[in-house]
């Protein structure tokens, strides 16, 4: 035989060998007894199991789903004994152009009579339980009051009085409703079941459990759902349970007679469930549709460390103690909780080119195990003592994400049910890259990474924009680092450190990057770094309205990033926190709020971009910093900013200060098909450069001290406040009244003699009470506290 054909010949056969593989078929029209062909499919997903088991390891298998739909009769589980095998993976796809959607629903086939006032009814199967409704593949109503308004900007619709005892007089059984309100801060939500009325006739409910920062609820911004008598707009729904029957008010229009009509039965539709000794392993899911999973929000208790949030460990798509699986070209459609949930040990999962829309909770979520970090705190004021803490750095234990992808994602209008969430959420993890993300339309954070446990991750080439929407005090890309080391109180965080200067690095014991995205938040920051927040590098970044802001934490690099019409807010930092923030074009002055004399360690060559007149203002940047040497200012000559492109000319002065043009294309998604779907943030218009408030900035006396109005978000953040209410204390001179009560400098004055004061107006109307004494409460390190001043 000729050797060039024998060669050819054993190199084929060895492909052959190599790509051997199982191919078996799935259809909702198939047979359990079929044999898998293409021909005779499957049925259901059970029986594919069986087949995992006799071939797993041996080759590869594949399951073609054909299209239709699947409904799970119960939540469809992997452990370890599906796994697949190195180069022999266990893959569920699309058959080739098809739709196949797997669903945690059901389809009601249903007999609807006219009601009333354009309300039709139908019987149910016995003992149905569903709290969501699908039309034509759409999300309906739960009967609710306020009615919804797609403009409203909270809850899409709310109102003061929704469960007030004259409203609630109207409601006969109420029992089983639900109650949604904001927190009295903005910072999430809270949600409870109402159990029924009290003997006065007050509406008795249960719950709140939803965020780790307990302060009750938003007096005005809340809404009722789920009650009957509230069933009077198109697009609601009632189901009585006990009768079998169900309610619906249709859209003009709406033929019911030909609609599909969906219900929701399950919280997870697919886990993969292993665990470290056991994971489930090489296990692919591709271009399927997953809809009709649960609503999760009652079942939102565990507190997530020292954070503002709580969490459900759950969703249509639950990934707990698996290795090297992915989840590629899916659709996750309206999840009633999180959509995508890796939780505890799991490494080199793989989320791709999915789209994920419209999730009552989050989008997607890496969460570890509280108990694989050291000295773990789970409540704000709660605090470590020095000589009890753990010294050794990093995770006690495995039990959390590591090494794990989103990539090509488009992710929008998350957070329909729940709004302390966000659409990639990130705590307890490491080394977790979120790369080509289009996320947008989200009541909070669009990427949150909550404390510094354990770094390493890395954020780039994301276009996240239309964020902060329903909730305040936040950011496009927000987190924060209340670890070991962190205190409310800076002053004995700057002791500690300066014993003990490894200590911010316990947790934050890798680098966290963000590098060449694009952010644009309209209420509130583009990139927020908060308490604590340690160990960042953040470069290349185009911020294109709310600036970047820096709170409390050490080691942070911002260098060669683009602030368009802002700043740099530098809020209240520790002594010696390292910080350098370089070779960045800001578009206005500097934002400092309670900064200690010496900023960072190298705040240097930047460039102000001013179009206005030259004047004194030219050193404003050294002023602020008193540093900032070789920064310039002028105008940065940008390519064609009215494009959105920010690079500067080959003759801008900005270069002069070692900034360095980087690419404005390629953010967010790259794949042809979420490129057609995704939108793109809307590009800035030039704003004055000089910054006014809509308050007064005039100093005043009282009392003896020096006292102006709190001004803007920014220090309704920097201290703690839940509106740009009460009045800042500037100084407080040796013998002053003020200073012999025990308030101090930089505390915010909110309320006198149990009477709130918004502002410096009010503060100087309060008279004093009957004994002479002002009774005076203050915010300090985020907490209140009470002083009795006697002038």
């Amino acid at each position: 035989m000729n050797i060039k054909l024998l060669l050819c010949t054993v190199l084929f056969t060895g492909f052959v060998f190599q790509a051997k593989a199982a191919d078996f078929y799935i259809s909702p029209l198939g047979n359990d007894k079929n044999p898998g062909t293409f021909k005779l499919p499957f049925a259901t997903f059970e029986r594919a199991k069986k087949e995992i088991v006799k071939i797993k390891g041996a080759e590869a298998i594949t399951f073609y789903l054909r299209g239709g739909t699947y409904y799970l009769p119960q939540t469809l589980v992997f452990t370890a004994q599906y796994s697949g095998a190195l180069g022999k993976p266990v893959t569920f796809t699309a058959y080739k152009n098809e739709v196949p959607v797997i669903s945690g629903g059901q389809r009601l086939r249903l007999q609807w009579t006219a009601y009333k006032q354009g309300i039709f009814k139908a019987g149910v199967p016995a003992g149905l339980q569903s709290d969501q409704l699908f039309i034509n593949g759409k999300r309906q109503h739960m009967a609710r009051y306020p009615n919804f308004d797609l403009k409203a900007k909270y809850y899409n619709g709310f109102a003061a009085d929704a469960f007030s005892k004259e409203r609630a007089g109207r409601w006969n059984k109420p029992a089983g409703g639900y109650i949604h309100a904001m927190h009295k801060a903005m910072w999430g939500d809270y949600h409870y079941l109402i159990t029924g009325k009290d003997s006065s006739g007050n509406i008795a409910y249960t719950g709140g459990w939803q965020n780790n920062r307990q302060m009750g609820m938003d007096p005005e911004r809340r809404y009722v759902e789920n009650i009957f008598e509230e069933l009077d707009a198109p697009g609601e729904w009632y189901l009585d349970q006990q009768k079998n029957e169900l309610y619906f008010y249709p859209e003009k229009g709406l033929d019911l007679k030909t609609a599909l009509i969906e219900t929701v039965r399950l919280k997870h539709l697919v886990e993969l469930n292993g665990n470290e000794q056991h994971p489930v392993k090489f296990l692919q899911f591709r271009g399927i549709t997953f809809k009709h999973s649960a609503r999760s929000f009652m079942e939102n208790k565990e507190p997530l460390l020292r954070s503002d949030w709580t969490i459900y460990r759950g969703g249509m798509f639950l990934i707990n103690g698996a290795e090297d699986c992915g989840i590629t070209n899916c659709v996750l459609d309206q999840a009633g909780g999180n959509a995508i949930f890796v939780n505890n040990y799991s490494r080199r999962i793989k989320i791709t080119g999915c789209h994920i829309d419209k999730a009552g909770s989050s989008g997607v979520a890496f969460v570890g195990d509280p108990k694989a970090v050291r000295n773990p705190l789970f409540e704000y004021n709660q605090v470590q003592e020095l000589t009890t803490m753990e010294k050794e750095a990093g995770p006690k234990t495995v039990n959390y994400p590591a090494n794990c992808l989103v990539e090509d994602c488009l992710i929008h209008e998350s957070g329909r049910v729940e709004k302390q969430t966000a659409g990639v959420q990130i705590e307890m993890a490491q080394q977790i890259t979120v790369r080509h993300c289009s996320i947008y339309d989200v009541p909070r954070a669009g990427i949150n990474i909550g404390s510094g446990a354990w770094g390493g991750h890395l954020i780039e080439w994301n276009d996240v924009f239309n964020t902060v929407m329903e909730t305040g005090d936040h950011g496009s890309f927000n987190s924060w680092g209340r670890d070991r080391f962190w205190r409310p109180n800076r002053k004995e965080v700057d002791s500690w450190v300066k014993e003990r200067p490894e200590l911010p690095f316990l947790e934050a014991v890798k680098t966290v990057i963000i590098r060449n995205n694009r952010w644009r938040c309209d209420h509130g920051w583009d990139i927020d770094l908060d308490d604590g927040s340690t160990n960042y590098l953040i470069q290349n970044n185009l911020c294109l309205n709310g600036g970047l802001k820096n709170r409390e934490g050490y080691n942070r690099v911002v260098e060669n990033n683009i602030m368009v019409n802002n700043s740099f807010h530098p809020h209240v930092w520790y002594q010696n926190s390292n910080d350098v923030f370089k070779r960045n074009i800001v578009f206005t002055s500097y934002k400092p709020i309670g900064m200690p004399k010496v900023w960072g360690n190298q705040i240097d060559s930047n460039f102000y971009h001013y179009t206005g007149a030259m004047s004194a203002a030219a050193a404003e940047l050294q002023q602020q910093s008193g540093q900032d040497q070789h920064s310039l200012m002028g105008n940065a000559l940008f390519v064609d900013p009215g494009k959105g492109d920010y690079r500067v000319r080959e003759d801008s002065p900005a270069l002069k200060t070692g900034f360095r043009n980087f690419p404005m294309t390629g953010f967010g998604v790259v794949s042809p098909a979420l490129r057609k779907l995704a939108r793109s943030p809307e590009l800035p218009k030039p704003v004055p450069q000089a910054k006014t408030y809509g308050r007064s900035s005039a100093i005043y006396a009282w009392l003896g001290s020096s006292v102006r109005n709190i001004l803007g978000q920014g220090e309704m953040s920097a201290y703690g406040l839940a509106g740009e209410v009460g009045v800042l204390v500037l100084d407080v001179p040796h013998g002053s009244p003020v200073v012999r009560s025990g308030i101090l400098k930089d505390d915010v004055i909110v309320s006198v003699n149990s009477k709130a004061v918004k502002d410096v107006d009010g503060l100087l109307k309060v008279p004093v009470s009957q004994n002479g004494v002002y009774k005076v409460e203050v915010i300090r390190n985020q907490k209140s506290l009470f002083y009795e001043l006697r002038p």
